[in-house]
């Protein structure tokens, strides 16, 4: 496998950048598998920070071929449920009729708005797509980069979690540039990484958010790359929603404010929490006479591994999603149930960090047995 350097930073395209932190043997995939272990590829997670601007990234990044090897999201659960429900009320009166929505994955948002807007075309562009397409909702299998054509100029291109997958944020926006008419419309979830990461979210950056590209520097890339922001709307204090347009005159472009000595403290905070955390967990489970689970097999349950967290000593994986339940967590030993696995347990222990999500599954876990004891 040959990984892709990215020696410069992705705002300010200088090449001194610093070295912050080294995660050693990561897997290069979050979702579940059915091959062995023994056939699962690890590397090095090396963060660096540009001391010009603060912005975290990765210097060597994963082939989007095998960190996309296959889709791994579903949408489950009630969290992403309220986002995708907002989201489309927020998109209905801001898009066109011709809409093309980049990483559309499973269409629950693409059903959401089109459901909405009977005159609305909607076209996802996936290159790992769970829905069939139909119901004016067309399917186009294939990555989004700086190849792409289509054939019919679209009035507005829309996401949601997807920019910050981006490698090259600004070759995506000029890409976007590029197929939008002038005028045409850009309207995008994209999630507080800063907050995120502040909150100690391992979800916040790692292999497939490669960098910490908090909304301040995607204001000023949106300005460098010809949009202009018409409207950015805090959802829930975890997320922004935009809506953009392809500007028709050049924007005056922003002073970039450097936060590197915020960022910076806010990541070495993030290291030494999970550094402490995973030694806490580790003698717990140790003490407990229990089975004791993971939930969250992706991002949430490797980080915990990745930080030192005793597999060993860990029974199982739970999560909701049907996508993974049966199957084995890449770069674990571990296999993966349903939550409704520790019904009628007496003697049983979840270990829960699941960032946004937290609330939800752990209502979830006291309903399924109000005995479990919950790790955190």
């Amino acid at each position: 496998m040959n990984l892709i350097d990215r020696n410069e930073s992705i705002i300010t395209g200088g090449a001194n950048l610093e070295p912050l932190h080294v995660i050693p043997k990561v897997p290069v995939f979050f979702g579940c598998v059915d091959h062995p272990q023994a056939d699962d590829l690890y590397v090095d997670m090396r963060w660096m920070i540009c001391p010009d601007s603060g912005v975290i990234q990765l210097d060597k990044l994963i082939p989007p071929e095998v960190l996309y090897q296959e889709q791994h999201m579903d949408g489950t659960g009630p969290t992403w449920a309220a986002y995708c429900d907002t989201f489309s009320d927020f998109l209905v009166n801001r898009i066109g009729t011709k809409v093309i929505e980049i990483g559309g994955g499973a269409g629950k948002l693409a059903e959401a708005v089109v459901a909405k807007r009977k005159d609305c075309r909607w076209t996802i562009v996936e290159a790992n797509p769970l829905h069939p397409g139909g119901n004016r909702i067309e399917v186009n299998k294939q990555y989004f980069d700086n190849r792409f054509t289509c054939l019919e100029t679209p009035d507005t291109v829309d996401f949601s979690q997807v920019l910050e997958h981006a490698y090259d944020p600004g070759e995506f926006l000029k890409t976007i540039f590029r197929i939008l008419p002038g005028g045409g419309k850009l309207c995008f979830g994209y999630p507080d990484l800063k907050h995120w990461l502040e909150r100690k979210f391992t979800n916040a950056i790692n292999f497939e958010h490669s960098m910490l590209l908090t909304d301040y520097f995607v204001d000023y890339l949106l300005a460098r790359e010809g949009f202009e922001i018409h409207e950015k709307t805090a959802y829930d204090n975890h997320h922004f929603f935009y809506s953009c347009v392809k500007a028709r005159v050049p924007a005056v472009l922003p002073r970039i404010v450097n936060h590197y000595d915020e960022y910076k403290r806010i990541y070495c905070d993030y290291r030494s929490y999970y550094e402490s955390l995973v030694q806490d967990l580790n003698q717990r489970v140790k003490d407990f006479a229990g089975p004791v689970f993971v939930f969250g097999a992706h991002i949430f349950a490797q980080a915990l591994f990745q930080f030192g967290l005793d597999e060993a000593r860990v029974e199982g994986l739970l999560d909701n999603s049907r996508l993974k339940q049966g199957r084995r967590l890449y770069g674990s030993r571990l296999r993966v149930f349903s939550p409704e696995t520790i019904r009628g347990l007496n003697d049983v222990a979840v270990i829960l960090k699941v960032g946004l999500h937290r609330d939800g599954i752990l209502d979830q876990l006291k309903s399924i047995n109000p005995n479990v004891v919950v790790f955190e």
